[in-house]
Formats: C-alpha cells, structure tokens, sequence
C-alpha cells in the first residue's frame, strides 16, 4: 500500500490516485459494454455502473496490499 501522496505541499489520501485509475478502467469497461449492447439487459445501469466502480476500486487496493 503506498503512503500519502503529495501534490504541491498538500498531502492527499492514496484513495484518491486509486479512484482515479478505476474510474478509467470502469470508463473503458463502460464503452466497452455499451457497444456490446450489454446495457439493454441491465436493469438499472446506474446502480450497475457504480456497483463495477466499487469492484474495480476494491480490486486495486486489495491487488496492491
């Protein structure tokens, strides 16, 4: 796990730099499945989006433990 990140003399939390890269993988995850047609089964694709977020973002902090 990494340490705080500093950004110009401020420290951030390392949540943050992990979001950001699930938020691209997701990005890339949800075109990939809109030209898939995959959203016309989906039920309800706004409760499906932020459910893949928080597996990809659970992903990424557990894959860097």
């Amino acid at each position: 796990m990494i340490k705080e990140i500093a950004l110009a003399g401020v420290y951030l939390s390392p949540m943050l730099g992990y979001l950001v890269v699930a938020l691209a993988i997701t990005g890339l995850a949800r075109f990939a499945l809109d030209r898939a047609g995959a959203y016309r089964w989906i039920w309800h694709p706004a409760l499906f989006d932020l459910s893949l977020l928080l597996i990809v973002l659970t992903a990424i902090v557990v894959a860097t433990m």
